[in-house]
């Protein structure tokens, strides 16, 4: 039998009858031959048989594009299948996605090997002979490194003394402690010569220079001038901040080109196994560049890998040895710059420079960096010398917040907060000037781990403070002068706090901070008598405190946070960190105790403390909640100096004195922090697939994904990480003349079909006929009704009948798709029904729908995703 096939040759498609019907007979043939998911290939002239669809998809496509010219045997559609099975040609059922033969040829020729690459490259050579490909894996990577896509391999002592860099590249033995580069066996070297370490370095300047490599970053790289905030009061990048201002006031001819980069450092150890019974620590420094848009400089693709020190041990005081090659090419970029072409400004040259605004780090990692010792009476770097401390039983307690108080406060004279008055003045507030003074007190210390050099502990002068080293930073020419060097990680000192609050509330016996010996304090101070330990016979007994929750309020509490249901995304499961018997919460991840802080403790501790003690924590948990959003406002830090000095001293009256480490006197300088450097945020990734050389190789991971990177980039029409759709982006919304064809969200899930009433004009012309059965005679009858009646208001040009309503003509269905979630505005939102079943909880979402009463009132039915319904009385035009 002859297929009419005439159909697919029309052009003016809505308004052809015969279109529409050889349209539904071709639909008809190819229904049977979709795959088990209802899929086919689409032959319209966009997808052309490259891509599957659903047959209403099919429909639609092939009115909106036509059918594709060339398509002469319709062998994925039911047209002589026999034949088609027989050949070559991939079956009608089989699906574009479907695994290829040539996947299981490339699985036996790829492994990890140079060799195997290789091999692949014959191949492609072979498959596509007109593509220019290097010959082989060494090739590759020698074309990386003319790129700038490579590292330098730098071998160190084995002592962390120094590093066979520059001067020293060819010395066989170390300068500072004479032990060989070489791991030796016996005394003699092996067969080939291994080093001991080996620290790879990433240069900087071309990974800045392909910034401008791209009309995308390039204009991106000029954001911070044209971005930044018009109010002084609001922060959301830190070139908001009092840093910036200040620095481009102290150098304005680096501030006048806008394409100067401004860095920020951070360093961190990390154990690459994740396994904490295997001791390593390996470092990684990476930078982030400033100049972007702040939804970007954080973001993986934009960080940059500048060294990655090996381990197994942490560098300690070590770290300017490993940090020499970045601050040279630093110092070089910032005195002579280099010669960079910007393809955003007609591919012009001009003389880029750089300048490092400040480190990112915790509190451990800021000592190395810094130089100032994060331990003993002196522990916090802002309040140097004056900082205030104590001892305690068995450790240093920074108690005695009063002295931030003005002198005629009150609390000064009160007893209850270590049995003594407060005349100490507020510490004061060091200049750049002050702590040069002081490092020129510093002695030079020897470096590396050699038991006989380096290695040798030195105690320091009462002159040097907390000092142990000048940090090689001060050798870049504007360190100095530079107000905010080294920023406090907030999530850091969040967590900390978090472990100390929520363990001394909820007595966790490894985090509680009220001991045995936090007890004796109180009563060697002689104040709160009773909470002192006491005997009865031979126990020694514990009173119970206000600050710790009652077992009863402890599995509240723990009852409270599994039962918690937060926003899709929002954070994690929470449920899974309680225990079974709700007894405690553990194996909290940074975010989750971030979380916790500001979201639930507020809410969870009102009920089971007093008001004292739950209005102090809700303080202190606001403030965490300010600090870290988004958008900072400085009038809000500038209050927030003053009440967490007040937050500070309630604590005191609550907690014990150990309670008090130097994490809960750091978050007084947070708000300062914030002023001066605006929002800071930071991440790294893992690239470890070679436990036995895991430098090697995330340093050969990290080159590949910064190729791939630097090469998506360029492309437009294809889906990379620049382009990709986050998780919940719900595209972009039609808008149309008819409300029907509007997307105002997207689907999500498992679709369904339900059955919805038609017109009533038709229903009304179906009864004035005399019709038996209405309601079955419209449901059969009313997209024949429909079809007819658009296409004869189109034959005589009626302005209302647009493409749009010839679409929902032709031949619509009684049915309409359903779907348990939707995404809108980036928010997902499900059904009750599918709601129940999730650890996440949808917010409220309302689908309005407009309908008129007996006397006319305009009334808004609302549809919610929760299980309830009402209805608002107002007006369309008010909405």
């Amino acid at each position: 039998m002859t297929i009419d096939k005439s159909w697919t040759q029309i052009r003016k498609r809505s308004n052809s009858v015969v279109f529409w019907q050889g349209l539904q007979s071709f639909l008809q043939m190819a229904k049977p031959h979709v795959n088990d998911r209802g899929f086919i290939r689409c032959p319209c002239n966009r997808c052309i048989n490259n891509a599957q669809h659903q047959l209403e998809v099919l429909e639609t496509h092939i009115h909106r594009f036509g059918f594709m010219s060339d398509y002469n045997e319709w062998i994925y559609h039911g047209e002589n299948v026999n034949a088609a099975s027989s050949s070559n040609v991939p079956q009608p059922n089989s699906g574009v996605h479907d695994r290829d033969e040539m996947f299981e040829v490339l699985e036996d020729i790829i492994s990890n090997d140079a060799e195997s690459f290789d091999e692949l490259l014959k191949l492609l050579k072979l498959a596509f002979p007109k593509i220019d490909l290097v010959e082989s894996h060494y090739e590759a990577k020698r074309l990386m490194t003319k790129m700038g896509l490579g590292y330098q391999s730098i071998h160190v002592c084995k002592n962390d003394c120094a590093l066979f860099w520059n001067e020293n590249s060819m010395s066989e033995t170390c300068p500072v402690c004479s032990e060989s580069r070489w791991k030796m066996q016996e005394g003699r070297r092996t067969g080939k010569n291994v080093p001991h370490k080996v620290l790879r370095y990433f240069p900087l300047a071309p990974r800045l220079k392909r910034l401008f490599a791209t009309s995308k970053t390039a204009k991106l790289m000029r954001w911070h001038q044209a971005g930044k905030s018009t109010d002084d009061n609001v922060m959301r990048h830190p070139v908001d901040g009092r840093a910036w201002k200040d620095f481009d006031r102290k150098h304005p001819e680096f501030a006048d080109d806008v394409r100067n980069v401004r860095l920020g450092l951070v360093a961190d150890g990390f154990n690459p196994f994740n396994n904490m019974s295997i001791s390593y620590s390996m470092w990684p420094v990476v930078l982030t560049t400033y100049n972007l848009p702040p939804w970007l400089c954080m973001k993986p693709e934009y960080l940059m890998l500048s060294l990655l020190i090996p381990g197994p041990q942490s560098p300690g005081k070590d770290m300017d040895v490993f940090l020499r090659p970045l601050i040279e090419e630093l110092k070089e970029l910032w005195e002579n710059g280099i010669d960079t072409r910007d393809v955003g400004n007609d591919r012009k040259v001009f003389k880029m420079r750089a300048a490092l605004l400040w480190t990112v780090n915790d509190f451990p990692a800021r000592s190395s960096l810094s130089g100032w010792s994060g331990q003993g009476y002196k522990a916090c770097p802002t309040c140097n010398e004056d900082t205030p401390s104590m001892r305690v039983i068995g450790k240093t307690a920074y108690f005695g917040h009063r002295r931030f108080l003005p002198s005629t406060h009150c609390w000064r004279s009160n007893l209850d907060f270590d049995g003594r008055t407060e005349r100490k003045r507020p510490p004061r507030r060091f200049s750049s000037v002050d702590i040069m003074d002081q490092l020129r007190r510093v002695k030079t210390s020897i470096p590396g781990k050699h038991p006989n050099y380096g290695g040798v502990k030195r105690k320091r002068g009462d002159d040097e403070l907390n000092w142990r080293k000048k940090s090689i930073f001060y050798e870049l020419p504007y360190w100095a002068e530079i107000e905010l060097k080294h920023n406090l990680d907030v999530m850091h000192i969040e967590k900390n706090i978090y472990d100390s609050l929520l363990g001394t509330l909820m007595g966790d016996p490894h985090k509680s901070k009220d001991t045995d010996n936090a007890r004796r304090d109180l009563q060697h101070l002689g104040i709160r008598s009773e909470l002192h330990l006491y005997e009865d016979g031979n126990k020694l007994m514990k009173p119970a405190a206000e600050y710790t929750f009652s077992e009863a309020n402890r599995r509240k509490f723990c009852r409270f946070v599994r039962s918690v249901k937060f926003p899709d995304g929002f954070a994690g499961n929470l449920s899974k960190n309680v225990a079974h018997n709700d007894s405690r919460i553990v194996g909290l991840k940074s975010h989750d105790c971030h979380v916790i802080m500001q979201r639930l403790l507020p809410v969870g501790c009102r009920s089971l403390v007093n008001k004292t003690i739950s209005s102090t924590i809700i303080e202190l948990c606001t403030f965490f909640n300010q600090l870290c959003a988004r958008t900072v406002n400085v009038t809000d830090m500038v209050k927030a100096q003053d009440q967490l000095v007040i937050i500070l001293c309630k604590l005191e009256r609550i907690f014990p004195p150990a309670f008090f480490d130097i994490m809960i006197h750091l978050v007084l300088h947070l708000p300062e922090e914030a002023i001066l450097g605006g929002p800071v945020y930071m991440r790294l990734k893992d690239y470890v697939r070679n436990a036995a050389k895991p430098e090697g190789s995330i340093s050969e991971g990290y080159v590949v994904d910064e190729a791939l990177t630097f090469c998506s980039r360029y492309f437009d029409d294809i889906e990379t990480r620049f382009n990709r759709p986050d998780r919940n982006d719900d595209g972009i919304h039609r808008t149309s003349r008819l409300f029907v064809f509007e997307s105002q969200c997207k689907p999500m899930g498992k679709q369904s079909q339900v059955y919805v009433e038609k017109n009533v004009q038709h229903k009304q012309e179906l009864q004035l006929r005399g019709c038996l059965n209405p309601d079955e005679a419209h449901r059969n009858e009313f997209a024949d009704w429909f079809f007819e009646k658009i296409y004869a208001m189109n034959r005589v040009h009626t302005p209302e009948v647009t493409h749009e309503l010839l679409s929902l003509a032709s031949k619509s269905n009684i049915f309409v798709s359903s779907y348990p979630a939707c995404i809108v505005n980036g928010v997902r939102f499900v059904t009750h029904a599918r709601d129940v079943t999730l650890k996440t909880q949808n917010s409220a979402t309302t689908l309005c729908r407009p309908y008129r009463t007996k006397n006319n009132a305009m009334f808004l039915a609302t549809t919610s995703c929760r299980p309830y319904r009402s209805i608002f009385s107002d007006d369309m035009s008010s909405l």
